[in-house]
């Protein structure tokens, strides 16, 4: 008979707490992947014009980010359990920088799009060390304070990029136009390189696992089969492979869902343990999370094709329309641990309650003053809205993470972050598709007002789901 084998546990040192500089640091780099899957949309029209790329194309330019970054965030996140989040984090930073400044640089619409889907994999590399450096650095009140910083800064990254891909392009800083979009991540990721090496703790599982190589292929067929065709499928003309990849999901989902099981009943550590799923927190606020995620990015894509084409608007003033969101969502967020400690986890159901009452006025606006809406009819709807998803953003995330012991942070951090990328993708393939396919039979303002209604939907959904998270956060 054999001997059981054994599995040797690396000795590591506790690793140092992050600082203040510290975290800024790791916020920076969080911020430069979800700046760039919006920052594009305004530049499209731009690109699509110097490059001489079609309407197919141009959605690769943002489904190949939007989908290589959401397939290999686990991955990502296991890989910084097992060699070093701090190495990985430098090391995806790095190569964030080289393919922005590829992508600046881009001679050909094709050659974009291939350098866009090395972009999102480098973010895949670097933004799950984030979270999972986080949560294996703080405890208590720093680590709530953090986490909603964290949120803070996602959702401000969200509404910025539009914001940002505007003035850019209009500015057509040194003739660059369109490229400035990318030019810009640069200078940024050689800064926050150079506090990085100083100040970002090495940290790592105690008990590092060999990568899941079914998981992981069985994920990425999972989530290619559903983001692909749908991503897609409007600009190809919904083609029969679009239709056959969608019937496809489901057995990949399930054959992918079967191997984690077998893997972690057999003792391995499966790239996504259902036994992590056992968590409440995580499993209720991840359930949570895809309405919210959906509808936020339906909103900000929608909104942005409606000012620019239905009203109107150049590229900056649809951007700012949106302002008083982002600054409303950061000075919200920054209150978030102390109401969440104050009163529970029912500060998300009053978000979603503030943010559906946002959207309405947004709507009520559109109606009324189309097509001339300006930056003051907007501003009580976009105020609230950004309210209403700062009460919520950040503290789902910390809910989510709360439970995760931190020799599975890099698993849990990535696991979630692949929930919020891949249901943003879905966001603008679902409500981005029904607002196109409604626009040429009820025009921009009806297909904009149903579209929004759809959302508070979604939205009362979030409400509802967040009356079954655990009232009270550890």
């Amino acid at each position: 008979m054999s001997e059981p084998v054994t599995t040797a546990v690396r000795p590591v040192a506790a690793p140092s707490a992050l600082g203040g500089l510290g975290l800024f640091t790791v916020l920076l780099a969080a911020s430069l992947p979800l700046v760039d899957f919006f920052i594009i949309n305004v530049a499209l029209p731009t690109v699509g014009s110097d490059l001489d790329a079609g309407e197919a194309v141009l959605e690769l330019v943002v489904a190949g980010y939007g989908v290589a970054y959401a397939v290999l965030l686990v991955l990502g996140g296991r890989l910084g359990d097992s060699f070093g989040r701090r190495r990985l984090f430098l090391g995806g930073m790095a190569a964030f920088g080289l393919t922005s400044l590829v992508c600046g640089l881009a001679p050909t619409a094709w050659t974009l799009v291939v350098a866009r889907v090395a972009q999102g994999a480098s973010a895949a590399a670097m933004l799950p060390q984030v979270l999972a450096t986080i949560q294996a650095t703080t405890t208590g009140a720093r680590r709530a304070k953090a986490m909603s910083l964290f949120g803070a800064t996602a959702g401000l990254s969200m509404v910025a990029g539009q914001v940002l891909g505007g003035v850019l392009v209009a500015a057509d800083i040194a003739g660059t136009g369109w490229r400035a979009v990318f030019l810009v991540n640069v200078p940024v990721v050689v800064a926050g390189l150079a506090l990085a090496v100083r100040l970002v703790p090495e940290t790592r599982s105690q008990r590092p696992e060999p990568v899941d190589g079914p998981g992981t292929v069985l994920l990425a067929l999972s989530l290619l089969t559903l983001l692909v065709p749908l991503t897609e499928g409007r600009a190809a003309g919904w083609p029969l492979w679009t239709w056959l990849s969608l019937a496809a999901f489901p057995f990949a989902a399930a054959a992918f869902w079967a191997v984690e099981r077998r893997a972690d009943r057999a003792g391995r550590t499966p790239l996504v343990p259902p036994s992590l799923l056992a968590l409440v927190s995580l499993r209720r606020g991840l359930a949570l999370m895809l309405p919210f995620a959906v509808g936020f990015s339906g909103f900000m894509f929608v909104i942005a094709l409606a000012l620019q084409r239905g009203a109107g608007l150049a590229p900056v003033p649809a951007g700012l329309a949106l302002a008083p969101m982002a600054v409303v969502h950061l000075l919200v967020s920054l209150a978030g641990p102390r109401l969440i400690r104050r009163y529970g986890t029912r500060v998300v159901t009053a978000g979603a309650a503030v943010q559906g009452a946002g959207i309405l006025l947004i709507v009520l606006a559109a109606w009324r003053t189309w097509p001339h809406p300006d930056f003051w009819s907007l501003l009580p709807g976009t105020a609230l809205a950004g309210a209403g998803q700062a009460l919520q953003l950040p503290n789902l995330l910390w809910i989510v993470m709360s439970e995760v012991p931190a020799e599975r942070a890099g698993v849990g951090s990535g696991v979630m972050v692949t929930t919020q990328q891949s249901a943003l993708a879905l966001g603008v393939a679902t409500l981005g598709t029904l607002f196109l396919v409604l626009v040429p039979h009820l025009g921009v303002r009806d297909a904009l007002v149903t579209t929004l209604l759809v959302q508070v939907g979604g939205i009362v959904l979030t409400g509802l789901l967040s009356l079954r998270l655990p009232r009270e956060v550890g």
